[in-house]
């Protein structure tokens, strides 16, 4: 028989051996909540009727139209992964910074900052820009340990800049707006960004042969034609970017209109770059419904494993082991990144979002730490999930990459794992430079979310304004004392009150 305080440390047990064995994450998550649920139920730790709201749970999240988000944003991720705007930015841009030492490796970041604020989702980042600029890098001496930790990392930053996936569901599962989350989200991102700069800039001051400039004959574009050639790859970009979130910004549309609108214009993108074709469309729509079924698969299966986990006080259980911990608000924060960012070498962001969030959200809350700031810095941390060596998935899709363009010949030999794994670790490490950042400079995140007039209700004090008219205006109504001594005097002398007044310093 085991006791039911037990029973909580027992399921997540259950669920960390489960997810190392590695079994589908969705389903071990469901099969784990029913049986354990059938086993509480069975000793009497919580009534049959419990599980009724298991339907209703399940069908609040179906329900739920903030998730149509996420088919609309991965689709447009998808088109523009296939429409030829990366190859437009990354030829522009490189020939715009190509003369100086890193000049391509500035270029990456750039363009990967821009491909994360239109597409949303790593992996259409990621594969463009390894398929488009690992070559060239490849063939101009670029290290090629630098080569591959700035394409991953740059196609990374993806899931930290809106409209990125992540965001959207960490807002759902915090229970805040999508707006506040993109809000908070501006200033990380680009401070990551212009980590992974400066970074580069001394690479490119202190190991300049690692990352030498493009010859004379390789900037085929100058003066005017260099400008056009930026502005026709800056200016559709700038345009989708304000189709999807300065409607949201501005508050003209919600996060599913703006994923609509994004869709659109990416559809549209593509259609201008002579593009647009049955078959990409059909390519499109197959990794959305992938994507998307993951998603929801997930967070069912979550669901049904959450609910019996707070049945059997897991919830309680998870509350008094990080509330107690030393340090406070900055002890527990230190612990969670700690525990989050060890997570990350098995689980992937969704998994992260959709299991482990929920179980901190409610601590984080009693401890009066700000939600928005709490799942901003939960996004900087989940970006390691991609680049931790040897289960990030951004390492994966480049070492896909790297051997369609090794056989492709584009090349001269193929991708080796340990150069993937070694260029990847200063980026992680500027990764986890941005958590401490973002931890210690909470104004990093809250600068960009709108302030409403706040009163302290400490500070609000009642003044009395007394008339003194010495008699009762209505003789029914007997006289109110103010002061002891009136109260003593008889209600001849006392004086009748006004209506009170609010005021606040």
């Amino acid at each position: 028989m085991i006791a039911q305080e037990y029973m909580a440390p027992l399921m997540f047990a259950a669920l960390v051996v489960v997810m190392l064995v590695g079994f589908p994450v969705a389903f071990s998550l469901a099969g784990l909540g029913l049986g354990f649920g059938y086993f509480a139920v069975s000793m009497g730790y919580f009534p049959e009727a419990f599980m009724g709201n298991l339907p209703l749970k399940l069908f609040g999240i179906v329900s739920n139209e903030l998730l149509l988000a996420i088919p609309f944003f991965t689709f447009m991720g998808a088109v523009l992964e296939r429409c030829g705007l990366a190859e437009d930015l990354l030829e522009g841009t490189g020939q715009l910074f190509g003369s100086k030492p890193g000049g391509l490796g500035f270029a990456v970041i750039i363009v990967g900052a821009v491909l994360g604020a239109i597409t949303g989702t790593v992996a259409a980042s990621v594969i463009a820009m390894g398929v488009i600029s690992l070559p060239v890098m490849m063939r101009y001496g670029y290290d090629m340990r630098y080569a591959t930790g700035v394409i991953a990392a740059s196609g990374t930053i993806t899931q930290l800049i809106p409209p990125s996936l992540v965001l959207v569901v960490l807002a759902d599962q915090l229970g805040r707006s999508v707006g506040d989350m993109y809000l908070g989200a501006i200033g990380p991102s680009l401070l990551q960004t212009a980590i992974f700069l400066l970074f580069t800039l001394g690479v490119a001051v202190l190991r300049p042969q690692w990352v030498p400039a493009l010859p004379p004959e390789a900037r085929t574009l100058r003066g005017a034609a260099l400008v056009k050639r930026v502005l026709w790859g800056m200016l559709p970009s700038i345009v989708l970017i304000f189709l999807v979130l300065g409607t949201l910004f501005m508050g003209i549309a919600t996060p599913t209109e703006a994923g609509a609108l994004g869709a659109l214009g990416a559809v549209v993108l593509a259609g201008l770059h002579r593009r647009l074709s049955l078959k990409l469309l059909w390519q499109a729509m197959d990794a959305t419904v992938r994507v998307t079924a993951m998603v929801i698969f997930i967070l069912l299966g979550s669901s049904v494993f959450s609910l019996v986990f707070q049945g059997v006080d897991g919830n309680v259980w998870i509350e008094h082991m990080l509330s107690q911990l030393p340090g406070g608000p900055i002890g527990f924060l230190i612990v969670v990144n700690i525990f989050v960012f060890f997570l990350a070498f098995f689980l992937d962001f969704f998994e992260i979002a959709f299991i482990i969030v929920p179980l901190l959200a409610p601590v984080a809350e009693k401890l009066g730490i700000d939600l928005v700031w709490f799942g901003v810095l939960l996004c900087v941390n989940m970006q390691t999930s991609f680049m931790h060596p040897p289960f990030g998935f951004a390492l994966f899709y480049l070492r896909g990459v790297g051997d369609q363009v090794y056989k492709s010949g584009a090349i001269p030999k193929p991708l080796a794992s340990r150069d993937i794994y070694l260029g990847a670790i200063p980026w992680v490490g500027m990764q986890l430079i941005l958590v401490a950042v973002v931890i210690f400079w909470p104004e990093s995140v809250t600068y960009w979310l709108d302030k409403a007039p706040q009163v302290n209700p400490d500070d609000v004090h009642i003044e009395m304004q007394i008339e003194d008219t010495g008699a009762s205006a209505d003789p029914a109504m007997p006289e109110v004392p103010t002061t002891p001594d009136e109260a003593q005097s008889g209600p001849a002398e006392a004086s009748q009150p006004t209506a009170p007044q609010l005021t606040a310093p």
